[in-house]
């Protein structure tokens, strides 16, 4: 059994002798995160850290390319109880995977050792204007930059501080370059979950015109009938961006879409960025009693929400203030219930591959009810500082 879990870095390490006389690209990755979260209501808090380590490899011939990373992390938690999102900050993404490549090598009270395939697919590219890619591969069709509920593949968490590889999808996924700007794009997905399993077909055009980007597209997610669109245009100096899908769920017709404007203004000679994106997502919590239930449905155990409310705004401002240092605060509204998660962080890049990074994350607002259930969505967060370091190699 051990064997076979270690077989996809078995498979990459023994190959990289023969793939150097293809002259493949041959990369890493290497985070660690130290963590210190204060005890509430909801966490025991304590001392954690994560390390996680990934390779990567990809070679092309012909009109054939392929591509392969391979992850592991190891997570550490003083106060035990590690559960199935416990790697926290920094963790190893993913979620409703069709092919078994990823699982837990070892595990105990405080120690969680994990692995995952996260990139394992073929693009055969016959003539210029049309490719197709099978296997495991990132997809996504978000349009706003935090909060991206009609993107119909796996989503960020929106205050993940480290967002350098977005999850990998399994999926058959065909696209057509009608132009500069025109494509054709077709993807196929199954997906395996406690929730079930289910297949997204879609299909999605997207062009410019006068300067305004458009996509719609149409098919079914998670065999849910499902239509979407996203856009986004330049107005006075600032970008407007919008995503929405209209999914028939339960007999119902679902709502989840979001709006975000972001522009840089002038500081000091410096530029300070600012992003405000608002989203409502009919999967959410309409009120604070509702916040169980989302914990448990499907949507939530398919990793499709970001968020828990059905109404949030997140507002962020970041600044350089020296070529090597450069600051943010982001900001979460839970419109619904009013709680608050504050984020802000301090980045130094240490050299060209080395980023030194750290922030601290404080929600506000009640956490549990006298029954143990949650009452806020942000109030449940514990203070949590940490320090991290990223290299790339």
């Amino acid at each position: 059994m051990m064997l076979q879990r270690l077989l996809p870095l078995v498979v990459l390490v023994g190959t990289a002798g023969p793939m150097r006389a293809q002259a493949p690209e041959i990369r890493g990755y290497y985070l660690n995160v130290g963590s210190v979260s204060r005890e509430n209501a909801a966490s025991a808090g304590g001392v954690g850290d994560l390390q996680r380590i990934r390779v990567m490899a990809s070679a092309r011939s012909g009109v054939i390319a392929g591509d392969v990373a391979y992850e592991q992390s190891l997570t550490y938690r003083s106060a035990g109880g590690l559960g199935d999102r416990a790697e926290g900050i920094g963790g190893v993404p993913g979620g409703a995977e069709w092919l078994e490549l990823q699982g837990t090598l070892a595990e105990s009270a405080h120690v969680r050792w994990r692995h995952r395939v996260d990139r394992l697919f073929v693009t055969l590219a016959p003539i210029e204007a049309f490719e197709m890619t099978v296997g495991r591969q990132t997809i996504s069709w978000a349009t706003t930059l935090f909060l991206t509920p009609a993107d119909p593949f796996v989503p960020f968490d929106p205050a993940e501080p480290f967002r350098d590889y977005r999850a990998g999808v399994d999926a058959l996924r065909a696209r057509a370059f009608l132009g500069n700007f025109t494509d054709i794009d077709v993807v196929v997905r199954p997906s395996d979950s406690p929730a079930g399993k289910t297949v997204t077909v879609l299909a999605r055009g997207k062009t410019v015109w006068r300067g305004i980007e458009g996509a719609l597209w149409a098919g079914s997610v998670h065999d849910q009938a499902t239509v979407g669109l996203g856009t986004t245009a330049t107005v006075a100096g600032a970008a407007v961006r919008g995503e929405g899908v209209l999914r028939r769920h339960r007999g119902r017709t679902v709502k989840r879409f979001a709006i975000g404007v972001d522009r840089s203004f002038p500081l000091a000679g410096r530029d300070l960025y600012v992003v405000a994106e608002y989203q409502h997502d009919d999967f959410g919590a309409g009120d604070a009693g509702a916040l169980a239930n989302v914990i448990a449905s499907d949507a939530f155990v398919r990793r499709e929400l970001q968020v828990l409310g059905q109404d949030v705004v997140a507002l962020q401002a970041s600044l350089q203030p020296h070529p090597l240092w450069s600051a943010a605060v982001l900001s979460m509204l839970n419109l619904t219930d009013e709680s608050v998660l504050a984020v802000p962080s301090l980045s130094y890049s240490a050299g060209n591959e080395l980023t030194l990074r750290s922030g601290v994350f404080v929600g506000f607002g009640p956490d549990l009810t006298p029954m143990g259930l949650p009452s806020s969505e942000f109030g449940l967060v514990p203070t949590t500082f940490y320090l991290a370091l990223s290299a790339f190699f």
